[in-house]
Parts: C-alpha cells; structure tokens; sequence
C-alpha cells in the first residue's frame, strides 16, 4: 500500500497487566541469566533517574532516518498506558530525536519508557525525572521532521530485534525484549533465581558458602 511519510500499522495487543506486574518485580540481570545471557541491547544507555522498579511495558514500535523524529510525534498516538515506545534511529548520533518535553509528555499519556537507537538531548531534565529514557547518546543538535518513517514494523536497537508486542524490560543494567508467550515460564525461571541468590547471600553471611565450585571450574580448563 503506498503512502506518503510514515507507514501506520495498528498496535499489536497489550500485553496482561498480571504479567507486567511481575516482571517490574525481577532485576533484568535474573531474566537474562535464564535466556543463554545472549538476548539483549548493547550499547544503549539509560539517562533517567533510578527507580526501585523494572521498567515493562508492551512495544510500539517506530523506525526512522536518523536526526528525523516525525515518526517518533506520530507513534505517540499509537502508545497506550503501559506501552514502551521503541525507537530505531540506525543509531544516528548527528541530531537528537527526543528530549525533555516529549519525553514528558510519553510520561504523561502513560507510557513506562522510551527506548531510541539514537540520540537525545535535554539530559539535565531527563536525569531529574523516573521516567525510562534509553539512548545510544546525547547531543545539543535538535531533530528535522521530514520523515520518512514506519509504525509498528520489525525494529532493530542496540542490535537487539524488538517486534511490536514484544515485552521490553529495562533497569541501570540494561534491556532486553522477548515474546510474551515467554513471559510466564521466564518469571518462574527468574523468580527461582533469585531466590538460589538470596540463598547464597545467607550462606556468605553465615561462613558457610561453599567454594567447591571453583575447583570444578578450574579444573576443566584446558590450560
């Protein structure tokens, strides 16, 4: 179907609230460590403040040329409370597509984060507020709005493929982004986890942890 700047696609569905729920629960190092530590972004920073919580929301996604955030003003209006807006910019670091003002108001309509494979800017505002705010970098130089661009299509950021109604979670470590169909086996995976952590944490408290391990490790080592 032809069009004239943006391709739109309808959002896909909003992932379960319940599900969200946990997820803002458990660290994303927990949930990487029970996906291969393989699946993930690099590269992309997070500029907000650090809150308690992870940050999960269902993906919108947008691709755009880099500097142009035309696409970024127009996605906005396919964001629903819990959405995550994902932004692939082709990791373009020339002109920043978001800052302080549009970043307040993804906050404002009730999305959990922004997520850009590009440049911001405003970083003294964004720092100052909870609200995720991901980037590659930051610059002064503001954005064109020309276009072209494309709504709710197959995205790449931080070499990390994010599909529109992916779960994105993301905390100071860092984000990663997985089908919900995963989701429930994750957390319980996740949970677990964490829970063998705090194990071992009492273990160390108590002088009591076992090294044994070590000797194991060092001992399949070819030299």
């Amino acid at each position: 179907m032809p069009y004239k700047a943006i391709r739109k696609n309808p959002s896909a569905a909003p992932v379960a609230p319940e599900i969200l729920a946990a997820l803002r629960e458990i660290p994303v190092a927990a949930l990487s460590d029970n996906m291969h530590r393989n699946i993930g972004s690099t590269g992309l920073h997070p500029y907000h403040r650090p809150a308690g919580r992870t940050m999960a929301g269902t993906a919108v996604t947008a691709r755009s040329r880099g500097g142009d955030n035309l696409t970024y003003l127009r996605a906005l209006e396919f964001c629903r409370p819990g959405d995550v807006l994902v932004i692939d910019a082709g990791g373009d670091l020339n002109n920043a597509v978001v800052g302080g003002i549009l970043s307040f108001y993804a906050a404002h309509i009730g999305t959990v984060g922004v997520v850009i494979d590009g440049a911001i800017r405003d970083v003294a505002e964004v720092r100052a507020r909870e609200f995720p705010v991901y980037a590659r970098g930051v610059t002064h130089r503001g954005p064109y709005k020309d276009g072209p661009g494309e709504i709710n299509v197959p995205v790449s950021v931080g070499g990390m493929v994010v599909n529109p109604g992916d779960i994105v979670v993301g905390d100071q470590d860092g984000l990663m982004a997985f089908a919900p169909d995963e989701a429930e086996l994750l957390i319980e995976k996740a949970r677990a986890h964490l829970a063998t952590e705090a194990e071992t944490i009492r273990a160390m408290k108590e002088g009591r942890w076992d090294r044994a391990f070590i000797d194991a490790l060092e001992a399949r080592c070819a030299n």
